[in-house]
Order: structure tokens, then sequence, then C-alpha cells
């Protein structure tokens, strides 16, 4: 029986050349005649990323300040890689502001990430939140420990604010 020239990816240094060898064969100036090859390592890549969540599900402002901190990366650096300045992706870690498509995509693009990891909805300082829209929002995440904060919706007419502490407060 001859060699297959791809298998099932069991190892991260085979999920990282064929991902290198993706975007070579996607970007190449006759990427058609490779599609049957590119659609295979596209699923190859998407079973291994389904099977190897990158970590807890954290919010995607959570998650890109980890990117930050575990790359030694100063706020400045950050937005260069964003493609935006430094008081925006300032915005963005205060809660203030959403990820737009084109930080997502860049960032992303950087960090060699799904870009589902940082499209995700998350709540913004102040925002306000029903107890209807709580089944659509990501976990939320304590910013000073990292733990899920559980809140519970006791009165129908209750709303949630979260604050720029990060914490949950019930307001009537």
């Amino acid at each position: 029986m001859a060699d297959l020239k791809y298998t099932v990816i069991k190892s991260d240094e085979q999920y990282e050349e064929y991902c290198k060898i993706h975007k070579e064969l996607v970007f190449s100036d006759n990427s058609e005649e490779y599609q049957d090859e590119i659609e295979l390592l596209d699923l190859l890549i998407k079973d291994w990323d389904d099977k190897n969540k990158l970590g807890p599900d954290l919010d995607p402002v959570e998650f890109v300040k980890s990117l930050k901190e575990d790359h030694g990366l100063t706020q400045t650096e950050l937005a260069d890689i964003a493609g935006v300045g430094k008081s925006y992706i300032s915005e963005i870690l205060n809660y203030k502001k959403r990820l737009s498509k084109k930080v997502i995509r860049n960032i992303a693009d950087h960090f060699k990430i799904q870009q589902a990891a940082l499209n995700k909805h998350y709540r913004l300082e102040g925002e306000r939140v029903t107890g209807s829209d709580e089944a659509n929002l990501s976990p939320v995440y304590d910013i000073q420990t990292g733990n899920r904060l559980n809140y519970e919706n006791n009165q129908a007419e209750s709303e949630y604010v979260v604050p720029a502490q990060g914490e949950l407060k019930l307001v009537k």
C-alpha cells in the first residue's frame, strides 16, 4: 500500500506543518490546481482544532489579555499587531469598545489562532443584560482571579450590569 501524503493529525508539530502547507497552497499563484489538497487539509486542521481547544472558554477580551501577557507584549505592540491605535486597544482591553472584524483578523493571523476564539459576544462596561439575553453571552470570568462568575436571576424584572471591575451587580 502506498504511503498517504496526509494523515490524521496526531501532534502539535504535525498540526503546525499542515497549517504551513495549507497557507502556502492557499496563497500560491495556482491554488486552483491544489483545491482538493486544500480541502483535505481544511478537514484535517478543523478536526484537530475541534479536538484540541485552545484552553478555557474565555471571553475575547480576556483571551487577548492572556495573549499579550504570554508573549510579553506592551500595549503599543499589541496595537501595532491589531492595526489600530494605542487608545483604541486600551478601550478594548477595558471593555469600552468591541473588537472589530479587522482587529479580530489581524490578531488571529498574528497568533495563528481561529478567529472564532475572538469573535464572540461579550459585555461592555456598564452594559445592561436582561435575563433573556444571558443564554446568548459567552461565559464571564473575574478579571482579577480568572474564576468564572456565577449569577442567578431571582426576579423576572431584574437586570445585570458589568461594571469596570468585572463583577456582576444586580440592579432593580
